[in-house]
C-alpha cells in the first residue's frame, strides 16, 4: 500500500527534530540554488526552469517518496536527454515526454519493481554517468573561456547538441577567448576546489557564485570589463511560479516521445535509488523502494505542469541534508520553501551572476560525476566488465544516452549468459571414478556404487539455452552398451525451455538406444517444469529419485531387468 514516509515519522514528530530539520532544510536550499540554476542552463532551458524544478519537484519528493531525507531537484544526470530533447521537439515535447516519465515511475512503484531497478549493472551506471560527466563538461567550454561563438560547423545556425559538433564549435571559435571571463572561472574553480579544506559545511560552489557576482559587478561599474551574465544571456527571472500548464499530449507525439520518457524514467529511477541506498547507509535507516518511485513519479508529472524539468534524488544535497541535522522528509519540504522564498524576495538578483563562474560550478559537479576511482578499479577487473563499461560511456559521450543503457544491458546479459555457459558443466562421473569413489568439485568423497551397464552425469550449474550443446555432446557419448543414465541435477536449481527441450531430444535419443534416463535430485523450479510440461511423465515417475543412492538402485534394477529380458 502506497504510505509515504512523511506520513510514518509525523507520529513521533517533536520539536527537536523540527529544529534540526528546519537547519538542514534552510541551509539545502541555499546549497541548491546555485545548482538548480546550473544544471538548468547545462540542460539547454531558462534558468528559472531550474529554480521551479528544484522548488515544486523537491516538495512532491520529499512529501509523497519513501526516504526519510531523500533531497530531490534537477540533477547534472538529466542533462545530456533534456539538451537533446529541447534542441529537437522544444519545451513543449520536454514537458510531454517528463510527465510520460512520470507515469511510468508510478507504474514501476505500484507494479513492486523498485527492487528490480537496483540489478542494473555497476559497470553501465558508471560508464553512463562518466559519459554524462564528460558531456556537461564539453556543454561548458564555451562559457569557460568565455568564447564569443559567432562561426559554426556546416549545415549549423546555433550550437550543435553532439558531442562532436560542439568539439568543432569551439575549435571554430578558438580565437574568441575573453579573458577576464576565463579568470573569473579558473579562479572560481580554484575556489571550489580549495574551500572544502576551509569549511565544509557551506558549499564552494555558493561562496563562488556570491564573490563572482560581487566582483562582476563592481568590476563593470568601475574598471568596464564586462562578461556574460544570466541577465545578459536570458534576461529578468520571474519572481513567482508560473501557472500551471498542461503539456501536448497528441498521438504522433507520445508515439515519437516514448523511448525518450522510458531513458527519463529509468535514469530518474535508478539516481533516486542510489541516493536513497547511501542515505540509508548514513543515518542507519530503510528506505521503501516502491514508495519512493512513486513519489519521483508525482514529482515529475507536477514539474513540468509547472514550466520545470525531469527531477530525481540528488546524492550531494541528501548528503547535505544529513550532515546539517536533517532527519524526515518536513527537512526536504522546507529546502523547497526556502527556494521558494530566495525565488520570491531574491530572484531579481540572480541575473548578475556571471555565467563563468556557472561553468566553473557545473565542471566541478562534471569532475565529481566522472567517479575516477571507481573506473580505475573497475579497469583492474574482468575484460567483459571493462568492455560493457567503455561501450557505455562512448555511446553515451558520442550518440545518445539511451541507446548507451539499451546497448550496455544487451552486453551485460551476454556476458552475463557467456559466465553461466563457463561455468555451467557436464561432467561424467565414471571419468573420475577411482574404485568407486568420485571426487566432487567441492573436494568431499562420497563413495559411489556404480552398477555395471550405467553412466552417471552431473549437471554443474543451470540448464538453459546456453548450456543445452554441453548436454547434448554429454549425452551423445552414451553408447549402446549402457543400459541406464543418472542425470545427476543436485546443482542444477533452473532449467528453461531450451534445457527441457534439451532434455526431450535426450529422452528421445536414449529410447532409440534402449537406454533409460533416471533423474536424481531435481530441484523445485526443474521438477515442476517438468510436471507442468508432462515431461515428468515422459520419463516415468518412478525414473525421478529424491538422491542419488535412490538412483543407483534404481539404475541396478534396470539395467538387471534389461539384461534379463536379452
Amino acid at each position: 500500500m502506497f504510505k509515504p514516509e512523511l506520513i510514518s515519522t509525523l507520529k513521533n514528530y517533536s520539536v527537536k527534530t523540527f529544529f534540526g530539520d528546519l537547519t538542514a532544510g534552510i541551509i539545502v536550499g541555499i546549497v541548491a540554488l546555485p545548482l538548480a540554476i546550473a544544471f538548468a542552463i547545462a540542460s539547454g532551458v531558462s534558468p528559472e526552469a531550474g529554480l521551479f524544478t528544484a522548488i515544486v519537484a523537491g516538495f512532491c519528493i520529499s512529501a509523497f517518496g519513501g526516504s526519510k531525507v531523500q533531497i530531490g531537484g534537477p540533477t547534472g544526470a538529466f542533462a545530456v536527454i533534456v539538451y537533446g530533447v529541447v534542441a529537437q521537439f522544444g519545451l513543449s515535447g520536454l514537458a510531454t515526454a517528463t510527465v510520460m516519465a512520470g507515469i511510468l515511475l508510478i507504474l514501476l512503484g505500484a507494479f513492486k519493481m523498485g527492487g528490480l531497478v537496483k540489478f542494473i549493472p555497476y559497470t553501465i551506471v558508471t560508464g553512463f554517468t562518466a559519459g554524462i560527466a564528460v558531456t556537461i563538461f564539453t556543454g561548458q567550454i564555451g562559457d569557460f573561456l568565455g568564447l564569443s561563438i559567432t562561426n559554426f560547423p556546416e549545415g549549423f545556425d546555433k550550437m550543435p547538441g553532439d558531442f562532436v559538433g560542439k568539439i568543432q564549435t569551439y575549435a571554430l571559435n578558438i580565437s574568441n577567448v575573453n579573458v577576464y571571463s576565463f579568470v573569473i572561472a579558473a579562479v572560481s574553480l580554484a575556489i571550489i576546489f580549495i574551500w572544502p579544506h576551509i569549511n565544509k559545511k557551506i558549499p564552494g560552489s555558493l561562496i563562488v557564485i556570491l564573490l563572482a557576482t560581487v566582483v562582476s559587478v563592481l568590476l563593470e561599474k568601475y574598471a568596464s570589463l564586462t562578461t556574460d551574465t544570466i541577465g545578459s544571456r536570458y534576461g529578468s527571472i520571474p519572481s513567482s511560479l508560473p501557472m500551471p500548464k498542461l503539456p501536448d499530449f497528441r498521438l504522433s507525439t507520445v508515439r515519437t516521445l516514448f523511448p525518450t520518457s522510458v531513458s527519463i524514467a529509468l535514469l530518474a529511477a535508478i539516481e533516486s535509488l542510489l541516493s536513497a541506498v547511501v542515505a540509508d547507509g548514513m543515518i542507519g535507516s530503510k528506505h521503501d523502494s516502491d514508495t519512493e518511485l512513486i513519489g519521483q513519479g508525482i514529482a515529475n508529472i507536477v514539474s513540468p505542469l509547472f514550466g520545470g524539468i525531469p527531477a530525481t534524488g540528488a546524492i550531494a544535497r541528501t548528503a547535505t541534508n544529513i550532515k546539517n541535522g536533517g532527519r524526515t522528509p518536513v527537512a526536504g519540504i522546507i529546502h523547497a520553501l526556502t527556494l521558494l522564498l530566495i525565488l520570491l524576495v531574491l530572484g531579481r538578483f540572480a541575473v548578475y551572476i556571471p555565467m563563468a563562474a556557472l561553468a566553473a560550478v557545473l565542471v566541478s559537479v562534471a569532475w565529481n560525476m566522472a567517479g575516477i576511482p571507481a573506473i580505475k578499479a573497475l579497469c583492474k577487473g574482468q575484460k567483459s566488465d571493462i568492455c560493457v563499461l567503455l561501450i557505455t560511456f562512448l555511446i553515451t559521450v558520442f550518440i545518445d544516452l539511451t541507446v548507451a543503457i539499451e546497448v550496455g544491458l544487451g552486453f551485460a546479459a551476454f556476458f552475463f549468459i557467456k559466465k553461466m555457459i563457463d561455468l555451467s558443466e557436464v561432467q561424467n562421473e565414471r571419468e573420475t571414478l577411482i574404485g568407486g569413489i568420485a571426487t566432487a568439485p567441492d573436494t568431499i568423497e562420497e563413495k559411489l556404487d556404480i552398477p555395471e551397464g550405467t553412466m552417471v552425469y552431473e549437471i554443474d550449474g543451470p540448464l538453459f539455452f546456453g548450456t543445452v550443446r554441453k548436454f547434448e555432446v554429454a549425452v551423445e557419448k552414451a553408447g549402446i552398451q549402457y543400459k541406464a543414465l543418472i542425470l545427476r541435477m543436485r546443482k542444477m536449481i533452473y532449467l528453461d525451455a531450451g534445457g527441457l527441450r534439451a532434455l526431450e531430444q535426450a529422452k528421445s535419443a536414449c529410447d532409440r538406444k534402449g537406454v533409460t534416463i533416471v533423474l536424481s535430485g531435481i530441484h523445485t523450479q526443474p521438477y515442476i517444469l517438468c510436471e507442468k510440461t508432462g515431461m515428468a511423465d515422459k520419463i516415468g515417475r518412478e525414473n525421478i529419485c529424491e538422491n542419488i543412492n535412490a538412483a543407483l538402485e534404481r539404475a541396478r534394477v534396470i539395467c538387471v531387468s534389461k539384461k534379463t529380458s536379452l
